[in-house]
């Protein structure tokens, strides 16, 4: 590659990532429609094989995705405004819990620099507007109706996500075919190589990670039912979401649900068994869950992931949260055929 075609390709770049910037805003539903279309392609190419025409394949795909969505829905929705309303009550007496046993510990080992807590400006505040707090979906819908152009967008976007998912899903095999026939010639093999390598790290990440969080939710909310957690799908539900960053659901659901129980039962007794609940699940995501569902394609740090994470939402908003993961996945992807590169490069191998 000339230098001419270096600067060429590195002004093509930044221009591709300040218009990707640029249009952050607007581009949540695209991305969105085309993650569902990369999650859903392998059930349409199976209906395929099996003699179904493409557009009756994407069809019934999208109709049984949609009916799953809907119900899950409709079953998740009430069981979390239910236990939103229990954490609205538990508020005034957590906060009375650190108030009276751990601000005294911590103010001791500070000395001068005393920590307060205003429970009685809580309670208050609870007090006078913890009724609202319930019909939250009532109140959801009814401000979003009494907005007319909230609601609008809203079903403009939901609109614009199932109409470009359906022709992005129907039309996959040939855009990236099309996409193929485009590159240099020269360069074909060893992109198409790094693009099958990516989409073995993507499809380990949407497909199976997701399953794997929807598993430790499930596990994890019916493990603390078990136990007798107020909030038991509450934190199941935050503990599960935030494992696809390593330990890291582990950690917030011990620490949450130990709280939780010592607050509820008072009796220490309660915290070894949501040690047993989230060992369980731990264990089953180690030796069952990732293994079989994600494998060892992904190969991102923990660290990695989180930086990915916080750069992504720092430089582009939620759109940026939405493909962090991914590009950093590609890019792992990329790195190691660099690194590879190099160890069978003269300049490393040089004497």
């Amino acid at each position: 590659m000339t230098d001419s075609s270096k600067w060429l390709s590195l002004i093509a770049i930044l221009l591709f990532v300040g218009l990707v910037y640029l249009l952050a805003p607007i581009l949540t539903p695209f991305i969105i429609a085309a993650v569902l279309s990369y999650i859903g392609d392998p059930l349409v190419d199976w209906l395929e094989v099996k003699k179904w025409p493409r557009t009756l394949a994407v069809s019934a795909v999208f109709f049984v995705l949609t009916l799953v969505a809907v119900i899950f829905l409709l079953i998740l929705i009430p069981l979390i405004e239910k236990q939103i309303i229990i954490l609205i009550h538990k508020v005034p007496e957590y906060a009375e819990w650190i108030q009276q046993t751990i601000l005294p510990v911590v103010n001791e080992k500070l000395g001068e620099a005393k920590v307060s807590l205003d429970l009685h400006s809580l309670q208050e505040s609870l007090k006078s507007n913890w009724q609202s707090a319930g019909g939250i979906m009532a109140q959801v819908v009814g401000s979003i109706t009494r907005s007319g152009l909230a609601l609008f967008t809203g079903v403009a976007n939901l609109t614009l996500v199932f109409i470009v998912s359906f022709y992005l899903l129907r039309d996959w095999d040939l855009l990236v075919e099309n996409i193929r026939q485009l590159l240099p010639r020269n360069k074909e093999k060893l992109v198409s190589s790094l693009t099958k390598q990516s989409d073995e790290v993507l499809g380990a990440f949407f497909r199976g990670q997701l399953l794997v969080v929807l598993a430790l939710t499930l596990v994890y909310s019916v493990g603390l039912s078990i136990v007798g957690l107020e909030l038991a799908i509450l934190i199941g539900l935050l503990a599960g979401v935030v494992s696809f960053v390593p330990y890291l659901g582990f950690i917030i659901g011990v620490v949450v649900a130990g709280i939780a129980a010592i607050m509820q039962f008072n009796d220490i007794t309660y915290v070894m068994y949501v040690f047993i609940v989230f060992g369980v699940g731990q264990a089953l995501e180690g030796m069952v869950l990732t293994p079989i569902l994600v494998g060892d394609k992904i190969g991102l740090h923990p660290v990695a992931v989180i930086f990915a994470i916080l750069a992504g939402g720092q430089l582009f908003g939620f759109f940026g949260i939405l493909c962090a993961l991914p590009v950093a996945a590609v890019l792992a992807v990329i790195i190691r055929h660099m690194h590879k590169e190099y160890k069978d490069s003269a300049l490393y191998n040089k004497v």
